[in-house]
């Protein structure tokens, strides 16, 4: 299991890790989801140890951080490309790093053919395509036998089949009781591909759900405004009960506004004097979904600073 809690990392004035609460647990896939800067290596770092934090705690299987990077034998971690590439196959490359770490070298030949690598021995990494090397990373990352398994953008590079396989070996893997924690910014990539789905904005954690009620937020409609004087909408329709947050993907003069229907907010804005520029109402993609709830964090954050508001 992973137990973070109130984990702060800054940097000079920038705060890389805002207060940042998240538990993984065993038997399940995991997935940090957030757009680039939303703090998903950060955290991962800290949680690997290989950073310290300013403030807050962070645990492993019960074991607190104790300001060294942890054991492979602990936490398995995709190891850094720029070491999987040149002349030397993929097992001189597992078989360095298992002499490293003091794991036996039968457990390369293992990992080798738990990742599908085992068929070309004598192939040098060099030459592999970005699809199997992202394999060769996996399989670094399981060299250690480790209970839990912190993988940092790990479909990255690979092929609609490769994220497939990679989808069934992640889901194996938790079956065994280990802890599977992944990252991502592609919000449908990882629906599909995790059991818990953790929103990640600007260091801190927006939402914390199953991926099937991440899911759902897709199947919810809701209406779609574009308006001449969207900031004005906005305070209109907050005040008449509305859910309203910048509409992703569909335009900087757009909202999104959920608990209102499109018939309700014409006559409003109209009301108003507001002139109304579009009006719909759809379905989101998850994308859209994901941008919305780090605009709604973001919106809530700014109101809560003092002198925030409109």
């Amino acid at each position: 299991m992973i137990e973070v809690k109130e984990l702060t990392r800054t940097h000079g004035d920038r705060t890389a890790v805002d207060r940042l609460s998240l538990t993984a647990r065993p038997g399940a896939v995991t997935a940090f989801l957030g757009a680039a800067g939303a703090g998903k290596t950060s955290a991962l770092r800290l949680i690997l140890g290989l950073d310290s934090p300013t403030a807050g705690t962070v645990a492993v299987c019960g074991v607190p951080l104790r300001g060294r990077p942890r054991s492979p034998h602990q936490v398995g971690a995709l190891p850094d490309p720029a070491g999987l590439r040149g002349r030397r196959t993929a097992g001189a490359v597992l078989g360095a790093l298992a002499r490293a770490h003091g794991i036996e070298a039968g457990r390369v030949a293992e990992v080798l053919t738990e990742t599908g690598l085992a068929q070309e021995p004598r192939r040098r990494v060099g030459t592999y395509s970005p699809a199997m090397r992202q394999r060769l990373r996996i399989a670094g990352a399981l060299l250690g036998d480790p209970p839990v398994l912190l993988l940092d953008e790990p479909l990255a590079g690979l092929d609609p089949e490769g994220m497939r396989w990679a989808r069934r070996l992640l889901r194996a893997l938790a079956a065994q009781g280990r802890t599977v924690a992944i990252t991502g910014d592609r919000a449908a990539e990882m629906a599909e591909t995790a059991d818990r789905i953790v929103v990640l904005d600007r260091g801190r954690t927006v939402l914390a759900q199953s991926a099937a009620e991440f899911t759902a937020r897709s199947a919810a409609p809701r209406v779609v405004v574009g308006a001449a004087s969207p900031v004005e909408l906005a305070a209109v329709l907050t005040d008449g009960g509305a859910t309203v947050v910048r509409a992703r993907l569909s335009g900087p003069d757009r909202l999104a506004v959920t608990g209102m229907t499109a018939e309700r907010v014409g006559p409003l804005a109209t009301e108003h004097g507001i002139v109304i520029l579009e009006l719909d109402t759809r379905r989101p993609s998850l994308e859209e979904v994901l941008g919305e709830l780090c605009a709604g964090s973001r919106a809530v954050s700014a109101r809560s600073r003092p002198g925030g508001g409109r």
